[in-house]
């Protein structure tokens, strides 16, 4: 008979009942307690906890699933191998995590900064809005949407926020963060209605993008010196920039068969258009009227030219002058941004940009046929007599290329210490185009190694400087612009012959392309196969800028 629980609790403490005896109630059977009678199994020697997903002893363990996988391998999410090296330029490192997805971007050790007291860190609109204000000003300056998109991801991963998308096209930047799947995203934008030259605030910018990912520059700090890049004036005036036009043409001139007269027949023109553009801007027309007012003076001085050696005995190569005016309205800075914009994957801004060239074009087009219009109803006889890149004055020419690529970097705004280097790269490009085209290359291949050259020696040189290859590479492709082509067209389709006209300009587009082309090609190489200054360990594989088809 069972007793009452607590009869069996007295009886117990009375000693009726040994303090080991079992119940016989049912309740304290299991299904995984023996039987009485049945010896117990031997204790193991040691315990080994198992699980359903341990891989069996004598199984080899499958690889790491391929990069861009949707699974996270179980060994983690290795670190990238720009980040293990702190030296490496803040381009190559944030280009690194930018091309990643983002579930598989590590998370490296976060530097401590003045401004982080608390422990959630800096504001996160502060920091969005800053990350904003400098990928403006570098978008303004001309710099390519992949590299604006890696300083507005270094920026926002420098303050601590890692879970961020940056976007670029032509005219709007927008990031958006989101802390956890969990929380609601933030996203800030802001429109690029201003745009200039000035490659001494870029260079500036850079610096400070470079100093914000290093751990060096507080919240405060960047934006006060933000702030000071935005007052400072630009290093050269107008009228510094009227006169670096004036010899740019000149120099062109110079390039394309002229002579001393000629020279200072372009400069002349040159300069008469730039002050009229100025007065264009003051006065508050666009771009497309800017440019078209620019195209007239050079194109009205070669006409005069013309009629007047038709009249005396004055021989002037009135084609080297209109040629040389052309040359400082060639927007070749727009065109290579937007190559690299459409090679690296940012479509959308490369066709933006590709779209405000053939503007721009448009309008050089439209002042030079007018101009040569009216010169043809006045029977002046314009025809093509320039001395295509000549070996008898090989020197003469170097030099020339020299000068235009000087004169390029005054008007790009350039800092002093960078003009020498750019001026060197300018003079190497018609150097290695020139011997090209001795040796019968044709024009577009010696153009695309020319400009290659250029790319390659502009990013070994802003890698040691820790800078942008802008400076080093937009002036330098100067003596390489078509200029001689666009004109050639332009004169034909005046005189009425639309087919030639075409033709010369569809070689002055393929020309302008071979250039766009090389100097990417030329950075890439350098990016691949260039280590970083001072670092011994190989570059690391770089994934595809944009993957569309998943290669």
């Amino acid at each position: 008979m069972v007793g009452h629980p607590k009869g069996n609790g007295d009886a117990a403490e009375q000693g009726g009942e040994p303090e080991d005896a079992k119940p016989v109630s049912d309740e304290s059977h299991s299904a995984f307690t023996a039987p009485l009678g049945v010896p117990l199994p031997p204790v193991p020697e040691e315990e080994h906890p198992t699980s359903e997903f341990t891989i069996p002893e004598g199984l080899v363990p499958p690889p790491p699933p391929e990069p861009g996988s949707a699974f996270t391998p179980p060994e983690g999410i290795p670190v990238v191998g720009p980040l293990a090296r702190p030296g490496s330029p803040w381009q190559d490192r944030m280009r690194s995590l930018v091309r990643m997805p983002l579930a598989e971007r590590p998370v490296p050790e976060r530097i401590g900064r003045g401004d982080e007291g608390a422990e959630s860190g800096p504001p996160v609109p502060r920091v969005l809005d800053l990350t904003l204000r400098i990928g403006e000003l570098l978008l303004a300056g001309g710099e390519g949407a992949e590299d604006v998109e890696a300083a507005m991801f270094g920026v926002a991963h420098a303050y601590g926020l890692d879970r961020t998308e940056p976007e670029v096209t032509f005219t709007l930047l927008a990031i958006t963060h989101q802390p956890s799947l969990v929380d609601d995203p933030v996203t800030l934008s802001r429109t690029v209605r201003r745009r200039g030259t000035d490659y001494t605030r870029l260079s500036a910018v850079f610096a400070l993008v470079a100093d914000i990912t290093q751990g060096e520059v507080s919240l405060e700090e960047a934006y006060r010196r933000l702030a000071e890049m935005r007052r400072n004036r630009h290093p050269y005036s107008k009228w510094a920039l009227t006169m670096a036009s004036g010899a740019l043409s000149g120099a062109a001139s110079l390039l394309v068969g002229g002579d001393a007269l000629v020279f200072v027949l372009a400069a002349l023109g040159a300069m008469l258009g730039d002050r009229l553009a100025w007065l264009c801007a003051g006065r508050g027309l666009p771009e497309f009227y800017q440019f078209a007012a620019a195209a007239m003076p050079p194109a009205a001085i070669g006409v005069s030219v013309a009629l007047l050696s038709q009249h005396t005995d004055t021989r002037i190569q009135a084609s080297a002058v209109i040629t040389g005016g052309l040359f400082a309205l060639i927007p070749g800075r727009a065109l290579v941004a937007a190559v690299h914009d459409g090679l690296t994957g940012f479509y959308i801004t490369a066709a933006a940009r590709l779209l405000e060239v053939i503007y721009l074009i448009v309008g050089i087009v439209c002042g030079v046929l007018m101009v040569l219009y009216v010169g043809d109803r006045l029977n002046a006889q314009l025809t093509p007599d320039i001395l295509h890149h000549t070996d008898r004055r090989p020197v003469t020419q170097l030099l020339a290329a020299m000068l235009l690529a000087l004169a390029f970097c005054v008007l790009l705004q350039q800092e002093r210490h960078t003009v020498v280097l750019a001026t060197l790269n300018g003079g190497v490009a018609w150097l290695i185009y020139g011997v090209l085209t001795t040796a019968d290359v044709t024009p577009v291949p010696a153009t695309v190694v020319a400009a290659g050259l250029v790319g390659l020696f502009g990013q070994l040189l802003s890698r040691y400087q820790f800078a942008s290859s802008l400076p080093y590479i937009t002036a330098a492709i100067g003596p390489l612009l078509p200029g001689s082509n666009t004109y050639f067209g332009l004169l034909n389709i005046a005189q009425g012959d639309v087919n030639k006209g075409f033709e010369h300009l569809a070689t002055a587009g393929a020309l302008a392309l071979a250039i766009a082309i090389g100097v990417n090609l030329g950075g890439e190489l350098a990016r691949l196969f260039i280590k970083t200054p001072g670092q011994e360990t190989p570059l690391p594989g770089r994934r595809a800028a944009k993957r569309t088809r998943g290669f």
